[in-house]
């Protein structure tokens, strides 16, 4: 049985600037760019959430739901302080830690010898020296496993805990919705729901063979998320998935031809973010290209790719494709690498509709 610790600081920037001028509490704050230059949300803290404000989106949508909203820019190197502060915590309790961001991460304490083994009085311990310590605030989540601990962590946010002990894991993922699965994203959540298939409860009277047969390999995946069963350990080294730059216009390009001008000097960015990342090249796989039109439809074309770097040609191409799809002026530009043999990402939305009771249990 292991030990799973998620570990996620409430609205991370933002908590960072709070702390750093207390006065900024009593106002809806958000961290992002201009709205005079089209930039986006990378967060808010918990008064600006009320109003409907939420991370990735245009500030622009965000000042209009929340007129008084004060957004400033990001002070990385100030986050990055803080985030190197809450690892030094966590690395008091293990060595065992999977990185997510700067601003999360999993915790395997299996083999902890603190606080006589308890996963529950470690991730205690863990917040309240990240408050006393660093001056924000960590929600922790405890489990047997990575799925149930990431969502575990989301369940009493902000300033929460939640302890998932194994002789309830099984009955708290029958209750979660299938869009808290590990791996589903929207497209799959749609095929879920076709098939009637809207809770953990919902998959666990579908046989093994049949849930293979309707969704392939990752019918097995369905399978055991559904008991709140997990085997992913907790990686200490993550390989990089993809690699990529892009660009938001003050004005929209209103070409093809115009968007085609950008990727050089796009290009020319992805390959410095090469070079500070030390990725090997001989894993890169494929290239893709990102668009957004001025109405926030997005499109992404890919393609695998033999040679080790993609030269301009396929980036132009690619663009073309993208251009072909959406056929009107875009605001934002993206291009980027695929690279071999990366582990997923789990992305569980942050919001949990349900009325699951807390459990008082530790282990």
């Amino acid at each position: 049985m292991r030990k799973i610790i998620h570990c996620d600081c409430d609205c991370f920037y933002a908590s960072v600037e709070m702390r750093d001028d207390p006065s900024l509490r009593f106002l809806p704050l958000a961290v992002g760019g201009d709205s005079d230059r089209r930039g986006v949300i990378a967060t808010c803290n918990y008064l600006a959430r009320s109003y409907g404000v939420r991370s990735a989106m245009p500030t622009g949508q965000a000042k209009k739901l929340c007129p008084g909203l004060l957004v400033i820019p990001p002070s990385m190197d100030k986050y990055r302080k803080a985030a190197e502060q809450v690892r030094a915590i966590f690395l008091r309790y293990t060595d065992v830690i999977e990185p997510l961001s700067l601003d999360e991460a999993y915790l395997d304490v299996t083999e902890s010898p603190h606080c006589q083994g308890s996963a529950t009085r470690i991730a205690e311990e863990i917040r309240r020296a990240v408050v006393e310590e660093v001056g924000i605030t960590i929600s922790a989540g405890v489990a047997g496993n990575k799925f149930l601990a990431k969502v575990a962590s989301d369940w009493n946010k902000p300033d929460g805990l939640m302890v998932i002990a194994p002789d309830h894991a099984a009955r708290f993922a029958a209750q979660l919705p299938v869009e808290k699965i590990h791996g589903v994203g929207k497209v799959m959540a749609q095929r879920l729901h076709q098939s009637d298939l809207r809770t953990g409860a919902d998959i666990l009277n579908i046989p093994l063979h049949e849930l293979v047969r309707q969704f392939g390999k990752f019918g097995q995946h369905l399978y055991h998320c559904a008991r709140g069963d997990d085997q992913r350990p907790v990686q200490t080294r993550r390989q990089r998935k993809s690699l990529s730059v892009e660009h938001t216009y003050p004005e929209d390009l209103p070409t093809e031809a115009m968007a085609l001008m950008q990727v050089e000097a796009l290009l020319s960015r992805l390959e410095s973010r090469m070079e500070k990342a030390s990725t090997s090249k001989e894993q890169i796989c494929g290239a893709f290209v990102k668009l957004k039109s001025s109405d926030f439809q997005t499109t992404t074309v890919e393609r695998r790719v033999d040679c080790a770097v993609p030269d301009m040609s396929v980036y132009h191409d690619l663009t073309r494709q993208a251009w072909g799809r959406l056929n009107q002026p875009v605001r934002l530009l993206g291009v980027g690498l695929r690279f071999k043999d990366e582990a997923e990402n789990s992305q569980l939305d942050r919001q949990i509709p349900l009325d699951f009771p807390k459990s008082n249990n530790t282990f």
